[in-house]
């Protein structure tokens, strides 16, 4: 029996016990059990529509994305936000984009303040009150890797990869760059170096993007698991590829932009991929159809999609590269592999034929050249509208999933559930046994995460108990409650409502059918957005 003078010198010894957690540890939601940590690599392209890879119904040879599909979970339903750098903010923090600070755009380094609005849902780069994946992961024992177009903030050190848990770093802080030659602001940076412009004449961002992440695979000297965020800026304009990859494809395009969406949509009702009843959705009326086009703006307008597709097959080798690395080291059996694209096809300059000068194609001297609207929509074949706009060709995309959890018999195979950027946090806590802090950063309140775990479908197909999802870019508004959607710009009109079940490409307009339901979701949306800084947008 313990006497009162023992008991308070045990109280006495309990103010000097050390804690087993370090006191720079981040105070932690309950800790998962004990599991086999696997390597984790996310993989995202740039500007990429959701049928332009082979395993979505394209017509570009991709066999190394469709190796890695057969053996993988598909994803028909799973949607980013829409735009290049708010999408990067959510699938980091597992947050809208709004609460990690990048509601609109990140700060770009010909004018670092543009995008600083005075509110703390637009702030131009990752705040404070969020987590990175590489930061939590690293809580994991991960060694945590990332390559290629970071675009979440660059003015000032402390928003640069390395400060925000990545232990290596090589590639663009800015936004769209040079494949051929990165230089100035939008320079290649190693670490925390900015390197001088690249001189070798066989130079391709996607070529280093790649190899520098195999290479930093390569020097780890510890067993610990390793997370590689692989964010290539590719296909993202300025169309510029390698002449032998362009000459690959210099008279597929030569059949016109009709022809194609047709193959596209042929094959993926093939596939089981999308319901034959919802067709095409509308042409715009900005593109012509194929034969009225004169035989000179064929000529290079199928010129420019040759480029457009060279840069995607360039992708579909370096994935190539990673899976051979994986296998050589026989590493695949207990590495999960994710991937996605970060926004609809890109229609930005809204010309029907592409925008810049044709002999701007392939001159490292210039950014802002791309393929057009016409090939846009082909690109998003069968859905509408492109990216920034969350329609479900602006927010719609490709999502493979490869998990040691994903039983034999579900590989290669479609799922229809819904998921988000949003539930790659919760997914890679559970996966990797890991904890979502509730404070980080020397004590700050973190945000919690938004998302949903997708680690139930990828095991054994249980679906996701989630009923609303919301969007809100650039004043284009959605919000998604079951098979029902609603998108509207702000100020410029009433909600229109579609039956995503029967109506994926949103031709039917159901709003003056189904006015209780619009009432309630656009409740619903206004409610999520007075409490995630969608508001205000600016400060006058």
């Amino acid at each position: 029996m313990l006497t009162p003078v023992l008991l308070a010198i045990l109280s006495l010894l309990s103010l000097f016990h050390v804690p087993n957690e370090p006191p720079t540890q981040p105070k932690s939601v309950t800790q998962k059990p004990a599991m086999e940590k696997p390597n984790i690599v996310l993989i995202m392209v740039d500007d990429m529509g959701w049928s332009d890879i082979g395993c979505y119904g394209g017509e570009i040879p991709t066999p190394n994305i469709d190796r890695l599909a057969k053996r993988s979970l598909r994803f028909k339903q799973f949607y980013n936000t829409g735009r290049c750098c708010p999408t990067r903010a959510s699938l980091l923090t597992g947050l809208y984009p709004h609460q990690a600070g990048i509601g609109q755009m990140s700060e770009d380094p010909e004018r670092p303040e543009a995008y600083h609005w005075g509110t703390p849902g637009y702030q131009g780069f990752l705040n404070r009150e969020c987590v990175t994946l590489g930061e939590v992961l690293k809580t994991r024992g991960y060694r945590t890797y990332m390559t290629g177009k970071w675009h979440v903030g660059m003015d000032g050190k402390e928003k640069w990869p390395l400060q925000r848990g990545f232990d290596h770093y090589y590639g663009i802080l800015a936004g769209a760059s040079s494949y051929l030659k990165p230089q100035g602001g939008r320079s290649v940076w190693l670490d925390n170096e900015k390197l001088a412009t690249p001189t070798d004449p066989d130079y391709y961002t996607t070529d280093a993007f790649t190899d520098e992440g195999i290479k930093f695979l390569k020097e780890q000297k510890t067993e610990d698991p390793f997370f590689w965020y692989l964010a290539y800026n590719a296909p993202h304009w300025p169309l510029q590829a390698k002449e032998k990859d362009i000459a690959k494809f210099k008279n597929t395009y030569k059949i016109g932009w009709d022809k194609i969406r047709q193959q596209r949509l042929d094959g993926q009702i093939k596939m089981g991929l999308i319901d034959p009843k919802w067709g095409f959705s509308g042409r715009d009326s900005r593109v012509r159809p194929w034969e009225k086009l004169k035989q000179s703006e064929k000529d290079t307008v199928a010129y420019r999609m040759a480029v457009y597709a060279a840069q995607v097959y360039a992708v579909d080798y370096n994935v190539g590269k990673v899976l051979d690395y994986l296998e050589s080291k026989k590493l695949m059996d207990n590495t999960m592999i994710i991937f996605l694209a970060d926004n609809g096809a890109c229609a930005e300059f809204y010309d029907e034929l592409g925008s810049g000068p044709f002999s701007y194609i392939n001159d490292p001297r210039y950014s802002s050249v791309s393929y057009g609207i016409g090939w846009a929509n082909a690109s998003n074949t069968p859905f509408f509208e492109y990216k920034v706009k969350p329609y479900e060709g602006g927010i719609a995309t490709p999502m493979i999933v490869h998990s040691p959890k994903l039983p034999k018999n579900r590989q290669g195979k479609f799922t229809n559930e819904v998921g988000h950027l949003i539930d790659f946090m919760p997914t890679l806590v559970e996966a990797s046994g890991a904890t979502y802090p509730t404070t980080f950063h020397n004590g700050q309140k973190i945000k919690p995460m938004e998302g949903l775990s997708l680690m139930g479908i990828i095991e054994k197909d249980a679906p996701i108990e989630r009923e609303w999802l919301f969007w809100e870019h650039q004043e284009y508004c959605a919000v998604r409650k079951g098979d029902f959607k609603m998108v509207r710009k702000m100020g410029d009109g009433a909600w229109q409502l579609f039956d995503l079940k029967n109506d994926r490409t949103e031709r039917r307009d159901l709003a003056a059918l189904r006015p209780e339901l619009v009432q309630e979701m656009n409740q619903k949306w206004q409610k999520w957005a007075d409490s995630h800084q969608v508001f205000p947008k600016k400060v006058q």
